[in-house]
């Protein structure tokens, strides 16, 4: 093969996903004959403190989005802001030139979504945007076996993302909490693409959703001693009407930040007449498979998948797979894409896939707030929308 090609990158954002993705080019070596390689050139952030941990490391900083972009090094940007930061920023990096591999949700709310589409198509830059949790070999295996047929027609589906951090009332306010830096579609745009992203991939565009959005806790402190409206939404669970007319399958889509129990658990499960699988976070090591034997017996049964997810890694198959390999893996599926190897490779939410899930979550924040099944246009119908809006 031949050698791999050097990729100048800068991040936007220097919190806790900037420093994953740093860490992340810091274990490239452990990926087998990849074609290209990420080479961190700066990071932005305005805050000192978040630039202290790269300065500390050696990783040049700036503190201005427009010195990283004016940097010729750099070829693709990743960034990890909050939400109503996503649009300007989106924007600046497609005009500088740049490629973008954007954090979800795909800007604030739908509008700028769809904005950011139609510069993303005018610039013709490549594109992607993150979602880490299919990536885990485990959730590799029960898409494969969902998209192969195998499990019949479909009679259910589920895909969930669940945290329970916020049960704690005291938990102190932050961006995340509120409309104005997180977005009318609260918990949705933090955690839906993580939800949406393998139904999305699968074809699963739904016909219709009725949903339920809560707003659990009203007022948080707001680290100055007292305390500050929470006004998102915590959970969404939405109930999807999927497939034809006349032999539909629901489709359940959870997206919490208050689920009892649960750390920080990405799950999808399948039900078919043939067969049904089921992977969870919460269980990496370990894909349930259910099948019915030759004597008509009803089992479900335990698969390991190992270590091997997209693409191969210096990894032994037995051991077992974490949050930071999904990580590596969902970049080595980024760069390997933009290179054009990604082959039939599960690759990162499109930009396209992205619109949709601002499109499925406006339409939940109709159904809440009319308490009634809000129907959704057809992915034809969005398209001709789209082509429609584009100017002369």
């Amino acid at each position: 093969m031949t050698a791999a090609r050097p990729v100048g990158i800068g991040i936007i954002g220097g919190g806790l996903m900037g420093r994953e993705a740093a860490v992340a080019f810091q274990r490239w070596p452990a990926l087998l004959d990849h074609p290209a390689r990420p080479q961190l050139v700066s990071v932005c952030d305005p805050d000192p403190t978040a630039r202290a941990w790269f300065d500390e490391r050696g990783i040049p900083t700036v503190a201005d989005a427009d010195e990283l972009l004016s940097d010729a090094s750099v070829e693709v940007v990743y960034v990890a802001v909050p939400h109503h930061l996503h649009e300007s920023l989106y924007l600046a990096c497609l005009r500088a030139g740049k490629d973008l591999f954007a954090e979800k949700p795909f800007g604030i709310d739908l509008p700028a979504a769809q904005r950011i589409l139609r510069e993303v198509e005018d610039s013709g830059r490549f594109v992607r945007c993150s979602s880490e949790m299919p990536f885990y070999p485990g959730a590799q295996l029960a898409v494969s076996m969902a998209a192969s047929g195998a499990l019949g027609e479909i009679i259910e589906a589920r895909a969930a993302f669940l945290h329970s951090s916020d049960l704690n009332r005291d938990k102190p306010l932050n961006w995340k909490r509120q409309r104005a830096t997180c977005g009318d579609i609260g918990v949705m745009g933090d955690l839906g693409l993580h939800a949406a992203h393998v139904p999305l991939r699968l074809g699963w565009w739904p016909s219709s959703v009725h949903a339920i959005l809560q707003d659990l806790v009203p007022d948080r402190p707001d680290g100055q001693g007292g305390r500050a409206a929470c006004d998102t939404h915590e959970n969404a669970t939405l109930s999807c009407r999927v497939g034809d007319a006349d032999r539909p399958f629901p489709l359940t889509m959870e997206t919490k930040r208050i689920a009892p129990g649960q750390m920080n658990t990405w799950l999808f499960e399948v039900h078919g007449m043939d067969g049904g699988v089921g992977f969870s976070t919460r269980h990496p090591a370990t894909v349930r498979r259910f099948r019915t034997d030759a004597d008509g017996r009803q089992a479900w049964e335990e698969l390991q998948p190992g270590s091997q997810s997209v693409h191969p890694t210096i990894t032994g198959g037995i051991f077992e797979f974490g949050f930071t390999d999904a990580l590596l893996q969902m970049w080595a599926a980024f760069l390997a894409e933009r290179e054009g190897q990604l082959g039939a490779g599960f690759g990162c939410a499109t930009p396209h896939e992205a619109v949709h899930s601002h499109v499925l979550f406006d339409a939940a924040l109709r159904s809440h707030d009319q308490d009634e099944v809000v129907r959704l246009p057809t992915l034809a119908e969005l398209a001709q929308a789209s082509a429609a809006s584009e100017p002369a």
